[in-house]
């Protein structure tokens, strides 16, 4: 059985592939996707080869995509817990029509409610789930996002629902301000307006956020948020900052007020148990999926496009030629079968 896959060959070029299906061994399931999510600012620096990036380690090829959804077509004769015909949660697949994966890694839908174009979102949910949950929000403290990329635009509704109050974002683009405003921020600015650090102070009451989720990877934007944040407040820092341009002193604004600044990429997540702050993936997966379900949470106003994979060509050089890309851009691998 003929299969494709998307492939990043050198800087700012991907390209639709072809290839052979293989069969699932004894405790493995072969997959058939659905859809597959493209994570911008990742996919973005290792298509450019930014530093601190797997592809400016390893270089190219490099296999890019890890959230999407599908369906078991094939199971090894050990596999349990899944069936033919069950749809799933795909993490770190690739943008690929199919993928083999250890049946124990793979989360099975319970939720027939959920739709497969929402489910896809799940992998990249559970990053601004461990990027807020690390924050450890109690009811009533204020939040701030700064970045509205995808990652952004979960997490000020994951801080929401954790309790925090006000919520507010910051973004240079208009329209990713006016999606936070619609997802339920209480306001949202830009990085460059005047006055910027006193407007955010004094949309909390006068003292600043108590809790920051950094999403853009900017270490400008890290500087403003200690600038802003509260005394004895907390960063998580969900983006990747590639490049340390901007040199911050840490006495004065991060020793003497007592901030916390917290690693919050993916791979500090507790790998076989949840606890607070520290949740699995598929624990995290699971949150995501009764959230959706319960229509407390949101994916559709996230999405900029869906389109086949055999625009990868165009989709990914769109993406390199800027910083500030379409949010959500989803490959339907239902129109290429």
């Amino acid at each position: 059985m003929k299969g494709n896959y998307i492939v990043f060959e050198s800087v700012g070029k991907a390209v639709l592939k072809e290839c052979e299906v293989p069969q699932p061994k004894d405790d493995e399931v072969l997959l058939e996707n659905d859809y597959s999510v493209i994570s911008a600012g990742t996919e973005r620096a290792n298509l450019m080869r930014l530093p601190n990036t797997v592809v400016a380690e390893k270089g190219f090829p490099f296999y890019s995509g890890y959230s999407a959804s599908g369906r078991v077509i094939a199971a090894g004769k050990e596999v349990e817990n899944l069936k033919i015909g069950d749809r799933v949660v795909i993490n770190w697949g690739g943008h690929r029509s199919h993928t083999i994966k250890k049946a124990e890694a793979v989360l099975k839908i319970e939720d027939d409610s959920v739709d497969m174009i929402d489910a896809a979102f799940a992998p990249i949910a559970a990053f601004s789930f461990l990027g807020v949950r690390k924050l450890k929000i109690e009811l009533g403290e204020s939040a701030m996002i700064a970045g509205m990329g995808i990652l952004g635009a979960f997490a000020v509704q994951i801080a929401s629902l954790s309790g925090a109050i006000p919520v507010i974002v910051s973004d240079m683009d208009s329209t990713r301000r006016e999606l936070a405003l619609k997802l339920g921020a209480a306001c949202a600015f830009s990085p460059d307006e005047e006055n910027f650090v006193e407007k955010v102070k004094a949309a909390t009451g006068g003292d600043g956020p108590n809790a920051v989720v950094e999403v853009t990877g900017s270490a400008s934007a890290l500087q403003q948020a200690l600038e802003y944040i509260a005394f004895e407040g907390r960063i998580s820092l969900l983006g990747c900052t590639r490049i340390s341009d901007v040199p911050i002193d840490f006495y004065k604004y991060v020793h003497r007020r007592g901030i916390s600044l917290i690693g919050a990429n993916t791979f500090t997540r507790n790998k076989h148990e949840s606890a607070p702050g520290r949740w699995t993936e598929h624990d995290d997966y699971r949150a995501f999926l009764k959230l959706v379900a319960a229509k407390k949470l949101q994916t559709r106003p996230l999405i900029s496009e869906t389109v086949s994979p055999g625009a990868a060509s165009d989709v990914y050089g769109r993406l390199a030629e800027t910083k500030t890309p379409p949010l959500g851009i989803v490959f339907n691998w239902k129109k290429i079968r």
